[in-house]
C-alpha cells in the first residue's frame, strides 16, 4: 500500500489545486452567493462525487484512450462547454423571470445543483487527463495493485477537495446573505454567475488542451 509520507504529500499537492481557480470552485462560489451556503455545499458535493467517475477512468485507462484519441477529447470538450454555457443561460433566464414577475423565482433546487455539478466534473476532459498523469505518480507497483492505491489516491483526493470547497461554499454563501439585500440584488449576483459560467465555457471550448 501507499507510504503515509506519499499520502500526505498527495494530500498537499491536492490542497494546493483545490485551490486554483477552475469551473469547480467558481461554481460552488457562484452559488453559495447568489443561493447560500446550502447550494454551495450541494455543488461541492456534487464536484467531487465526480472524482469518482475520474479515478476509476484513469485507474481502468478509460483517460488514456481518451487522451489518445483527439476526436473523444474534442468533443467531450466540446460537451462540457457547451454544459458550462448552458448553465449560464438557464441561471440569466431564471434571473429574467424575476424580474419579469416582480420577485425572486431565480432559486434553482438544491438536487439539481447538485446533478448538474456532477454532469459538469464528468464532462471535463481537462480533469480526465490531470487524473491519468497526477495519480500515477504516487504509486509503486512493488506495493500493491496500483488500481487499488489510484481508488486509495482518488478517495484522498475526494476528502481533501470537498474540504476546501465546503470551505468555500460556508464562506461564499455568509457573505450572500451580505450582497442579497433584496430581489434586484439577486437578481443581479445570479446574472454575474451566469456570465462566469458562460465565460468558463467558452474559455474551455477555445483552450488547445
Amino acid at each position: 500500500m501507499i507510504e503515509l509520507s506519499q499520502l500526505a504529500l498527495f494530500a498537499g499537492a491536492v490542497f494546493v489545486l483545490a485551490l486554483t481557480p477552475g469551473p469547480d470552485i467558481l461554481y460552488v462560489l457562484a452559488r453559495g452567493i447568489s443561493q447560500g451556503r446550502k447550494a454551495g455545499l450541494c455543488a461541492a458535493a456534487g464536484f467531487n462525487l465526480g472524482v469518482i467517475v475520474h479515478t476509476l477512468f484513469a485507474a481502468f485507462g478509460v483517460s488514456a484512450v481518451l487522451a489518445a484519441s483527439a476526436t473523444a477529447f474534442t468533443i467531450i470538450k466540446l460537451a462540457g462547454a457547451a454544459y458550462l454555457v448552458y448553465l449560464g443561460i438557464m441561471m440569466f433566464r431564471s434571473a429574467a423571470t424575476a424580474s419579469a414577475i416582480g420577485g425572486d423565482k431565480s432559486t434553482i433546487p438544491t438536487a439539481t445543483i447538485f446533478r448538474q455539478s456532477i454532469v459538469a466534473n464528468v464532462l471535463n476532459p481537462k480533469v480526465a487527463l490531470f487524473f491519468l498523469a497526477f495519480l500515477p505518480q504516487f504509486t509503486d507497483p512493488n506495493r500493491g495493485p496500483v488500481v487499488f492505491q489510484m481508488i486509495l489516491l482518488g478517495a484522498v483526493f475526494m476528502l481533501v477537495s470537498f474540504s476546501v470547497f465546503a470551505a468555500v461554499a460556508l464562506f461564499s454563501g455568509a457573505a450572500g446573505e451580505r450582497l442579497r439585500t433584496g430581489p434586484k440584488m439577486e437578481r443581479a449576483l445570479n446574472r454575474t454567475a451566469g456570465t462566469v459560467l458562460v465565460g468558463l465555457g467558452v474559455t474551455l471550448a477555445l483552450s488547445d488542451v
